[in-house]
């Protein structure tokens, strides 16, 4: 059985991180361990007074816990840090078990919209740039991407503003870079991937519903990392992760009030199994 261990927070309440990761993960087929970098009691977008432990110390015992036992992954897949000694932990952890044959995935969850997440300054994105440089595939959004290379973010571009954004993100290091989150037109949105040793580009679009739900990229993310680790190619891992995301956002739409802290996942995932079956 493959195996994949995941480095993010865990929100208690909420559809974000682990929360998301774990489950979608788990159902994909794959065997599924965690870092947890804190806990809180909700996540951070749309509650307030929520409660925070952070765990950051306990990263390099873990890693050295397992070390001992020998343990191994196929693919490494970090989300949200949330400071500079976790993006640190996270690459010296990287360094110890980061492999030829293994994927060291990077979602670089810190911002959207043009905007940081609450508590990270201009500092975080040139740290956690560090991590995406070792990196084989990083899946920034386009705020993700303008803070790490100091680009000024741009609600309008056209196809060659985000090639040009896709292979800056890779001159950082990483050696495949996609950007979620991409709409050309109204009508649709989707990712691009861009893979520096072929010099080649990917788009795939998919319906664009103008509504926000919280933990979406972390969707996304989750079921691209398990699709790459289950030796689907490229491609098709895009296509998946896309489809599924929207699927997921159409199946909360009916609860859309009641439901604005996550997406209702859980509903969609006989359908991702049963297209990874077929």
């Amino acid at each position: 059985m493959k195996r994949v261990v995941t480095i993010q927070d865990i929100s208690c309440f909420g559809k974000c991180s682990i929360t998301v990761a774990l489950p979608i993960i788990s159902a994909m087929g794959i065997e599924c361990a965690i870092i947890p970098t804190s806990v809180l009691s909700t996540h951070t977008g749309g509650f307030e007074g929520f409660t925070f432990r952070d765990l950051s110390e306990d990263i390099p015992k873990i890693k050295e816990h397992w070390k001992k036992y020998k343990l191994s992954f196929d693919t490494i897949y970090t989300g949200y840090l949330g400071s500079h000694s976790q993006i640190d932990y996270v690459i010296d952890f990287a360094n110890e078990f980061k492999r030829e044959d293994n994927l060291l995935f990077v979602d670089p969850a810190m911002g959207d919209k043009g905007k940081l997440y609450t508590g990270f300054d201009e500092s975080f994105p040139p740290h956690m740039a560090k991590l995406c440089a070792i990196a084989d595939i990083i899946v920034p959004n386009l705020t993700e991407a303008s803070f790490m290379l100091g680009l000024e973010y741009k609600e309008s571009y056209d196809e060659e503003y985000i090639k040009d954004v896709l292979k800056m993100l890779c001159v950082l290091g990483a050696k495949k870079a996609v950007l979620t989150g991409i709409s050309y037109e109204k009508d649709t949105q989707g990712a691009v991937l861009y893979d520096s040793d072929t010099d080649e580009f990917y788009s795939y679009f998919a319906s664009n519903i103008p509504m926000n739900f919280h933990g979406t990229g972390d969707t996304f993310a989750s079921v691209f990392a398990g699709a790459l680790t289950r030796g689907i190619e490229e491609k098709e891992a895009l296509r998946l992760a896309v489809d599924f995301t929207v699927e997921t956002i159409k199946a909360t739409i009916p609860d859309a009030e009641n439901h604005k802290y996550g997406t209702k996942f859980e509903k969609c995932l006989p359908s991702l199994i049963k297209r990874l079956d077929n």
